[in-house]
């Protein structure tokens, strides 16, 4: 089964746009993968085009193998980045090809399901409205009346983390700012009642005595906590495992953390409580299972990262049900609304779980002309300033 093409499609999401790859063989059989990642999306598509040429003409079927030679033949632009999100878009693709080719769901290539409903927690439910408490507690009501029952926020998002035209600004926040994020968490936990789990994302935006005060003021509000997110960034593990001792609340990081070989000094260090790879970024099924097993080794629960596009939620399904550490997937509860049209089955979504189909492959084909009729952007908007 020689690979004999590889074709990109940048796709505008509700978030940002949706990098997909396919994989097209001599047999007449494809297969589609992703590499959405944010922001410079098309540099991820430059990459995936990059990384395609190199594969025509190899055997889809030595995935590993592929992957490896990706990964070692290219390491001289790093470990992370483009190069990274590409490795998952192939990746991804050769796991699809090898279930079709078999006539069997990724997941039992995979040895097989502990199970097949996926408990999903909600993000991007607050999209409307503006960033008031009112508004954030009447939108977590309308998602936990979709079934989900953990929700993840950042109640921050009001703040611009001293990246703004006052150079003055630090990422330190003002006594204002802090209030507001009390009462905007304060308001959700009250709407959503202590049943829902509420997961408070930082963006690793804070500086570190910042981080740790505003834990322990959330904290006093005695709401359910499912985790307190990147207090640090990947690459300050004895900061993260420091912050981590001085808090009440749980710590989850991995969104930023690309391998295997990234996740293992903040597992060392014991400075998360859950990791959160995002399969776009991490190298794919192959990666993202390999990191599961590592993390299993320290008793840490995974939860994939995944505000991404539809087949980053149905490949991270797949992983999800084939290990025993798994505890919550992310997903979109608002997205643009072609992103079921695009596929060739809408998502499963079940009462908060994706359902896991029995058809081969990743379950799901996808229709390019209705990529095609949404085009992501290729050059920034004039103007916009991008978060260092």
């Amino acid at each position: 089964m020689k690979i004999t093409a590889c074709k990109t499609f940048l796709v505008e999401g509700i978030k940002y746009n949706w990098t997909l790859l396919k994989i097209e063989t001599d047999s007449g059989l494809h297969g589609w993968g992703e590499a959405t990642n944010w922001p410079g999306s098309p540099l991820i598509e430059a990459a995936c085009q990059h990384a395609g040429q190199l594969l025509v003409g190899q055997d889809a079927r030595r995935i590993d193998y592929l992957w490896t030679k990706l990964y070692r033949d290219l390491h001289w632009l790093g470990q992370a980045g483009p190069l990274l999100s590409a490795i998952s878009a192939v990746d991804i693709a050769l796991w699809d090809l090898q279930g079709k080719a078999l006539g069997a769901p990724v997941y039992q290539l995979l040895g097989g399901a502990y199970r097949r409903r996926i408990l999903l927690y909600g993000n991007y439910w607050f999209t409307g409205g503006n960033l008031t408490p009112e508004d954030y507690a009447r939108q977590a009501k309308a998602a936990v009346a979709q079934g989900f029952t953990a929700l993840k926020f950042d109640p921050f998002a009001h703040v611009n983390y001293g990246y703004g035209d006052d150079l003055s600004d630090t990422n330190g926040l003002t006594e204002d700012q802090k209030q507001l994020a009390v009462q905007v968490v304060a308001a959700v936990a009250a709407a959503v009642g202590p049943q829902v789990a509420l997961a408070i994302e930082t963006h690793a935006f804070l500086n570190g005595p910042t981080a740790v005060e505003m834990a322990h003021r959330l904290a006093a509000l005695k709401f359910n906590c499912q985790w307190y997110e990147e207090p640090a960034l990947p690459e300050f593990p004895d900061a993260l495992a420091d912050i981590r001792r001085q808090i009440p609340l749980p710590v989850s990081v991995g969104e930023r953390v690309h391998s295997r070989f990234m996740l293992r000094p903040l597992l060392e260090r014991r400075a998360t409580d859950f990791v959160m790879p995002d399969i776009t970024r991490c190298g794919g099924i192959s990666e993202l299972r390999k990191m599961a097993n590592l993390a299993e080794t320290y008793n840490v629960p995974v939860s994939p990262h995944n505000p991404n596009g539809p087949l980053s939620t149905i490949a991270s399904a797949h992983v999800m049900a084939t290990i025993p550490n798994f505890f919550r997937q992310e997903f979109m509860v608002h997205d643009v609304p072609w992103r079921d049209t695009c596929l060739s089955h809408p998502l499963p979504i079940e009462r908060g779980h994706f359902v896991l189909p029995d058809r081969p492959g990743l379950g799901f084909d996808v229709r390019e002309e209705e990529l095609l009729r949404h085009p992501g952007l290729r050059q920034p908007a004039a103007g916009r300033v991008f978060y260092v």
